[in-house]
């Protein structure tokens, strides 16, 4: 047995017990771009596709008072490494799939908040993607979830629930939503609002609706500027789900929409449009939870932090509006990978086979503006 499954390397990880060192052997600025948290990079991925001999040296100096997992894109060169590790005398083992298979990887924790039931936060650590679950009097709902459907599922059937509707916060640019797909798995409404919901069925949601889920009520809250149809979800007051408009350390981008075609403001436009959303956030209860669908580490359940917290730690919220416009109008972080055709997909304008969706997903997330 060479291999390890992503999910068991996740849970020992997060266990804190027993951690095996995390080899990644892609070239440096790969392993820069997007890696498992704590892992370390030996460069020697060259070494092993072409001589795997010459990368004995530099793996030498690994510490041996500990198990290795091997990490490189699909899992493929990292077996190499594995196999050099063991005629060295290591006890090594490979990630299954890579960074493929850890970008699959979704975790879920209790967030503590004051309502008459329970939400649940699912975070997709290799994608810094956050999901999270309303369960009410028998009731569930869904929050921008990704296209493991099964994922959902499980958790829904965990706590004796009833999926009652799954509701998209906007069309995400960094990963295939599978909002959709799990509303008519299940035969229940899929909500968007009208201006991100193109070319795609899904019961709109808009300024000041609101939608029960058992005992707890919904509000809409629209907050566009990240894309045009971008809302929070006001959970009684105690939970924000701000989607990508609101993180805890930043705010969303401006320019995937436009440049993905499929808006026509311009980036100017949109930072001011986002400056005055996040006004009518900031008017919402100090002690509101706030859960956005992103965060752009390696997040681990439960990540949350109180609304009246936030400008401290979130220079976006202490800007004033000509800085705030500038500032977002530059936009400066690379985009994220593929974006055009992951906006397109979840909106409706383009259709991607099952089999290509992760390939079409993997790599960082980068919807935050800094």
């Amino acid at each position: 047995m060479t291999d390890i499954a992503p999910d068991e390397l996740a849970e020992r990880l997060q266990a804190e017990e027993d951690d095996p060192l995390v080899l990644d052997v892609r070239h440096q600025e790969d392993f820069e771009d997007w890696h498992v948290p704590t892992s370390v990079n030996v460069d020697v991925y060259e070494e092993l596709v072409d001589d795997p001999e010459t990368a004995k040296e530099p793996l030498a100096e690994l510490p041996d008072d500990e198990p290795i997992v091997t990490v490189c894109a699909e899992g493929v060169v990292s077996q190499t490494a594995t196999e050099v590790l063991e005629d060295l005398g290591y006890d090594a083992l490979t990630l299954t799939d890579g960074m493929s298979g850890w970008s699959r990887v979704h975790e879920h924790a209790a967030v503590s908040a004051d309502l008459d039931g329970q939400l649940l936060q699912v975070a997709r650590p290799g994608k810094g993607c956050l999901s999270h679950v309303l369960v009410s009097d028998g009731d569930a709902a869904i929050f921008d979830p990704s296209h493991y459907l099964d994922v959902y599922d499980d958790v829904v059937d965990a706590h004796d629930a009833d999926l009652v509707g799954v509701f998209d916060s906007h069309a995400h640019a960094d990963h295939v939503s599978g909002g959709r797909d799990l509303a008519d798995r299940h035969d229940v409404p899929y909500y968007l609002h009208p201006q991100d919901a193109l070319a795609i069925d899904a019961t709109p949601v808009e300024d000041g609706r609101r939608v029960a889920v058992g005992d707890v009520e919904i509000e809409v809250v629209h907050t566009p500027g990240h894309s045009e149809g971008s809302v929070t979800f006001d959970l009684v007051g105690a939970a924000l789900l701000t989607g990508d408009t609101l993180f805890h350390d930043s705010v969303g981008r401006v320019k995937l929409g436009v440049e993905a075609g499929i808006e026509d403001s311009d980036v100017e436009s949109n930072a001011a449009t986002l400056y005055e959303s996040l006004e009518r956030l900031l008017d919402r209860p100090d002690d509101a939870l706030v859960l956005p669908a992103h965060d752009p580490g390696s997040p681990r359940p439960p990540v949350t932090a109180r609304l009246g917290d936030l400008p401290e730690r979130n220079a976006d919220l202490r800007r004033d509006r000509g800085a705030f416009v500038e500032t977002l109008a530059a936009d400066v972080p690379d985009h994220p990978p593929n974006f055009e055709r992951v906006k397109r997909t979840n909106v409706g304008q383009e259709s991607v086979p099952d089999e290509e969706l992760s390939d079409l997903e993997l790599g960082p997330n980068r919807c935050a503006a800094e």
